[in-house]
């Protein structure tokens, strides 16, 4: 469930209809606000989002002048900020905020005219899989105190935890979270694969893996490490790099890993 309305209600164009938008645009109208216009590069994508938005509409072309809103929100992948701020005439003023954690606000500086700012959720985003905005953590960054406090008012119609965050920071969130989720994420596909080879359930690890999670959460989590590396248990290390033979890049990576917790011993 989502925070109360916001009592002031902001329009809001959502350029994007992909994994972050389709999850979004929902967010703020359950929040209270706007969405009159939904723009993406695949016009079906934008009217299958725009059909699930009261009042929304498909904004087709950008070479028009854009239509008036209080927010402009660039739910696209980071390497397309960039193209699409200079591709666009955006009105004189406006406040333009991209979603993405590794992009610095600096990615305005050629755009005089707009007030420049971002509005990152530090999330993952899946098809299928519904996000607990108000859990979200919403950072926040902008070019001038009142596009700041527009994005704060903003955020904090979705989310219980706001932080104003400089471009440095986000950086360094954006780093710990692809160790957190991106890396973590792989490392349990590889061993989901290598217990589907060996003709067993990976639902074996469920109770491992949450286990893990909870602990490291609960504490500082270099100080909960177990394992045969820490150990120094060398039979078991070489026995289990033998094992991985027939997976050299993973073996490689059980190595790396393996030195990498016995360096913070």
């Amino acid at each position: 469930m989502l925070p109360s309305p916001s009592p002031h209600s902001l329009r809001i164009v959502l350029f994007g209809a992909g994994r972050v938008a389709s999850q979004l645009g929902p967010a703020l109208v359950s929040a209270g606000h706007q969405v009159v216009f939904v723009w993406n590069r695949s016009a079906p994508a934008a009217t299958a989002l725009a059909a699930r938005l009261p009042g929304t509409q498909v904004l087709a072309n950008l070479a028009a002048p854009l239509p008036p809103a209080d927010v402009y929100l660039l739910a696209v992948p980071d390497a397309a900020v960039a193209p699409l701020l200079a591709g666009t005439t955006w009105p004189n003023g406006a406040l333009v905020a991209h979603l993405a954690g590794a992009l610095p606000l600096s990615v305005f500086d050629n755009q005089p005219t707009v007030r420049g700012g971002v509005f990152y959720p530090l999330q993952t985003f899946s098809p299928g899989r519904e996000i607990n905005w108000p859990a979200v953590p919403l950072c926040i960054e902008a070019r001038d105190a009142a596009a700041e406090a527009t994005l704060l008012a903003l955020a904090g119609s979705l989310s219980q935890h706001v932080l104003r965050l400089d471009s440095a920071q986000r950086l360094k969130l954006h780093v710990a979270a692809v160790f957190a989720n991106n890396f973590t994420n792989h490392v349990l596909g590889i061993a989901d694969a290598l217990l589907t080879e060996a003709g067993l359930p990976p639902a074996l690890l469920a109770p491992l893996v949450c286990e893990t999670v909870d602990k490291a959460l609960a504490n500082a989590p270099f100080s909960v490490q177990t394992g045969p590396a820490v150990r120094q248990d060398l039979p078991t290390l070489a026995a289990h790099e033998a094992a991985l033979a027939a997976h050299p890049a993973w073996q490689a990576l059980y190595a790396q890993l393996t030195a990498s917790i016995q360096a913070q011993l």
